[in-house]
């Protein structure tokens, strides 16, 4: 069903696992498409129109007092608020600012179980069929809920000059939780994964000029699959765009880096897919070094499907975090004489891989000098700017960080990119974290752990690890994918793995969770990965087990004065060859100024401080840095022993 297309919207699709995409288009490459190569230069598009700016909106506490036919082209807005896009709701005066851990945040208001969950205590195989539980219809759970707060945004706009006689697509950056989209009346369609990017045609429905309605529900199904760390959050949080797409264009392409065994000689093919060719098409193909030298050059008709023939190179210049060399695929279609196109992708030569129990980068032991990182800001939360990420990298940089793990989800497209260009090292995780699903007051109790085994779970997650791998898999940053962080371990999981290993030959995957059910721990990571084993424990498994290559997914929780034992760490790195380091949890407070009356001042303010409740409070705050940017004293100590192993 996760396929499905459909020109009517649907409210009960908020509580069937089985629907979470409708009428979206499947994930591409993060390219982007330029006129001319002089657009490039400049870095504008005229292919590009942001539909970023001041929306009308509306705030209803649920679905039944949702102003249910406002995308219609005659409704009268007046009573409408207006709302920054991007931005969360919360952030803009509504509903409850709201932080939390492991729990679900509707515990303690009203009782929940996912769909099709397994009944507890099975004793048969006819009582562990996937069912709904009887003593809660999970049919209605999110969409008759009394509350599920819904924001109904509308904007209007005309295509730029640059748009027009074009197909158009929309793309929505990040959107939390669940969205349906209608362009001038017309359902266009229903999105979920608040985390990569939502894209869809909206040629058919285009005129002069044209009214965009989007209705976004805090909570969907989709809320059992992103019960991440953080405060939980809804709206339209990143760029919304218009996306023209010209005769000939590349609409999605694959580069394939490859370093040779000798670690010197480097090799390089691509797979592009052009849409709209027209008969008299051609493409030129170049591929420049880092300093700008052309290296290859081709001309050719355009075919759907082309292949960059392969390029060897003898002495490749190697991408590392200490050098982080970039070359760079250029691409320009033709109709007839004129052109129709131009994209350019920077790569990098890299090799990662495990022999003989150790990973290998470029052929030398890998070392990991590592943080976790949410995307935040203390006064628009999750909504930030590439001028917010900036800074993030360049503290990381400055402290001899060398590699970050996107906990729990994908980041900004920008993100990657900057990262490829920093010389840092990604563990690029799904967006998946159902820990409340699976562990209540510490205990393990799965019996109704999703996506688990469950079938009608199973598409949705792959979905997430598919969108992952199809926008990302060009960033030479990229070492890990990640299946998400704290999901447990059964046969869903195990298929994401497998999917990873069929479509990636050319990086590692990892998680962690299989910890809980050692059973899947051979067929869901190719690392060993913990979080918050002591160094006793670690240097335990090393010298007993140790078959796989060691990772920290999180260690050194650095809540109020910590930090203090980093060393009893980094030494294991001189002691165990199979050892690769962790990732520090985590990089940035999770809190947000608050004007305080009392003083006059902005304050910083953790969970708990909104009346939220069920809350873990200041749990919230444990980066290397605050909310603002300002780096703990704590930092000195990852400076100095990071500075050690680079």
């Amino acid at each position: 069903m996760q396929h499905i297309s459909a020109t009517i919207a649907h409210i009960n699709w908020l509580d069937d696992p089985e629907v979470f995409r409708v009428n979206q288009l499947p994930a591409t490459s993060d390219h982007m498409l330029y006129a001319n190569e002089e657009e490039r230069k400049e870095n504008k598009s005229s292919l590009v129109q942001s539909l970023n700016g001041e929306w009308w909106f509306h705030y209803s506490k649920n679905v039944k007092e949702r102003p249910v036919s406002f995308y219609e082209e005659t409704y009268q807005r007046d009573h409408f608020d207006r709302i920054p896009v991007p931005a969360h709701i919360e952030m803009c005066g509504y509903d409850q600012i709201h932080y939390i851990n492991i729990s679900y945040p509707w515990e303690g208001h009203e009782y929940r179980r996912p769909a099709y969950t397994i009944r507890p205590h099975a004793t048969d195989a006819t009582e562990s069929t996937p069912y709904y539980d009887p003593d809660y219809q999970a049919e209605g759970m999110f969409s008759q809920s009394e509350y599920n707060p819904v924001g109904s945004y509308i904007t209007t706009f005309t295509l730029q000059e640059g748009l027009r006689g074009h197909d158009v697509q929309i793309s929505f950056e990040g959107v939390e939780q669940a969205m349906y989209v209608w362009c001038n009346g017309h359902f266009v369609g229903y999105a979920e994964d608040s985390f990569t990017p939502s894209m869809f045609d909206l040629t058919p429905y285009l005129k002069e000029d044209n009214v965009l309605a989007v209705e976004v529900h805090k909570r969907s199904t989709a809320a059992f699959l992103e019960g991440q760390d953080f405060f939980r959050f809804f709206g339209i949080f990143r760029d919304v765009l218009l996306l023209a797409k010209p005769k000939n264009h590349v609409h999605d392409l694959y580069l394939k880096p490859r370093v040779l065994d000798d670690y010197r000689t480097g090799s390089f093919s691509a797979e592009i897919h052009f849409e709209r060719v027209t008969v008299d098409s051609s493409v030129l193909y170049e591929v420049v070094d880092p300093h700008g030298l052309l290296l290859y050059q081709e001309k050719k008709t355009i075919q759907n499907e082309d292949v960059v023939g392969t390029i060897h190179l003898p002495d490749v210049l190697l991408w590392s975090n200490q050098n982080p060399q970039l070359y760079t695929l250029k691409i320009t279609s033709y109709e007839g004489d004129l052109v129709s196109m131009y994209t350019e992708y920077r790569f990098g030569f890299r090799r990662i891989e495990i022999k003989e129990g150790m990973i290998l980068f470029n052929g030398q032991r890998h070392m990991i000098c590592g943080t976790n990182r949410h995307e935040w800001h203390p006064h628009k939360g999750r909504a930030i700017s590439e001028e917010d990420t900036i800074k993030d990298l360049e503290i990381i940089t400055r402290n001899h960080i060398n590699s970050v793990r996107t906990s729990h989800y994908p980041n900004q497209l920008s993100f990657y990119r900057l990262c490829d260009e920093a010389g840092i090292y990604v563990m690029a995780e799904t967006n998946l974290e159902t820990h409340g699903s699976w562990m209540m007051m510490g205990q393990i109790h799965p019996s109704y752990n999703v996506p688990g085994a469950i079938p009608q779970w199973r598409e949705a997650v792959l979905d997430r690890a598919k969108t992952n791998y199809y926008t990302f898999r060009n960033h030479t940053s990229v070492l890990f994918w990640s299946l998400g962080n704290e999901s447990y371990a059964e046969e869903n999981l195990r298929l994401m793995y497998e999917f990873f290993k069929q479509a990636d030959v050319d990086r590692l995957v990892h998680y962690e969770g299989n910890f809980w059910n050692p059973d899947f721990e051979g067929t869901t990571s190719d690392v060993k990965s913990t979080m918050y084993a002591s160094p006793e424990k670690v240097a335990d498994y090393l010298t007993q087990h140790g078959k796989k290559p060691y990772i920290l997914c999180e260690y050194m929780h650095d809540m109020g004065n910590s930090m203090g034992g980093l060393h009893s760490y980094m030494r294991l790195l001189d002691q165990f060859p199979n050892f690769h380091g962790g990732y520090i949890w985590d990089f940035k407070d999770q809190a947000l100024y608050v004007y305080d009356e009392i003083t006059g001042q902005e304050v910083l303010r953790y969970g708990g401080d909104f009346d939220d409740r069920p809350a873990d409070y200041e749990f919230s705050g444990n980066g290397i840095v605050f909310a603002d940017g300002q780096e703990k004293p704590a930092m000195q100590e990852v400076r100095y022993f990071y500075g050690q192993y680079q």
